[in-house]
């Protein structure tokens, strides 16, 4: 009777499970460990030839002054980033749950960029920093805006920001709704009858019960603006100089055009621990911050 049961429940859970388990399997959990296994070796791309070396390639990691700069740089990406898109996704959520007139539209409109690939994104925006605002600002006198911002270090910093968070801040906006539609309306409504301004209600009772939202979509921000390549390829190429080459940038390039794999894939392994250890830290931090209705 129990074999019976057994069976009945392994052939559930392989007609309902399996299919997702050997596809997480085989796109992360398998890639994973091998990678793993790949940082104590010096493979060579070209030949597939690979010898067991140690912990040589996490030495030489910690040794690429030009890396540990590269990660500074993203860091401070990420964090610019991720401000920048979460404040104005609240604040955009805040406004479409307000009743306004067309926001079901509006809601689509801010979604939208988040449907464009990185790729796409990033030539937009090149187009828009090197050709359309520099003719803007000669047209009418703006001198911010009077020659390419992807010319120069500073404000290539700030492009790359700008065009990741646009595309970031429409999908953090959905989250941030669902947690506002989560808010009892009976206290706001007796927070209104008592006298409480906007401004006291956002931050006493909006902010505090929307707490679970703002974990997520600060874990979500985090980890991709961490993980951004493909807008840092077509938006800058690392330049100018170098000065915009974020983390996962120079991994591709040390790994695939430079043929040390090996060294590579250690440098990912260590951008893998420090965004594990930023994300779950701010989690972990944020959920002690959530309150009861």
């Amino acid at each position: 009777m129990k074999n019976n049961r057994f069976l009945t429940n392994a052939g559930t859970f392989l007609l309902f499970g399996g299919p997702a388990t050997i596809a997480f399997a085989a796109v992360i959990l398998i890639p994973f460990v091998v990678g793993l296994y790949l940082t104590f070796t010096n493979w060579d791309v070209r030949t597939g030839d690979s010898t067991l070396i140690g912990l040589t390639n996490y030495v030489a990691v910690f040794q690429d002054k030009v890396f540990l700069t590269q990660l500074w740089f993203t860091m401070k990406y990420v964090f610019f980033t991720v401000l920048i898109s979460n404040g104005f996704a609240f604040f955009i959520a805040l406004a479409l749950t307000s009743g306004l007139k067309g926001e079901k539209w509006l809601r689509t409109g801010f979604f939208t960029p988040n449907l464009i690939g990185g790729i796409v994104l990033g030539y937009l925006w090149q187009t828009l920093f090197s050709q359309v605002m520099p003719y803007l600002g000669r047209e009418y006198g703006w001198s911010l805006f009077q020659t390419s911002w992807l010319t120069s270090t500073d404000t290539a910093f700030w492009a790359l920001v700008i065009a990741t968070a646009w595309q970031l801040t429409g999908y953090l906006m959905i989250i941030y709704i669902a947690g506002f539609t989560g808010v009892p309306s009976d206290v706001l409504e007796a927070a209104s009858i008592d006298g409480a301004k906007r401004s006291v209600i956002i931050r006493r009772i909006i902010l505090p019960l929307s707490i679970p939202a703002l974990v997520i979509c600060v874990f979500i921000s985090l980890s991709r603006s961490f993980l951004t390549y493909d807008i840092n390829l077509a938006l800058t190429k690392g330049g100018p100089f170098n000065s915009t080459e974020l983390a996962s940038y120079h991994i591709v390039q040390k790994a695939f055009l430079s043929n040390q794999y090996g060294v590579g894939q250690a440098e990912a392994v260590v951008l893998f621990v420090v965004v594990a250890v930023i994300a779950l830290s701010q989690s972990y931090l944020l959920k002690r911050l959530e309150v009861e209705a």
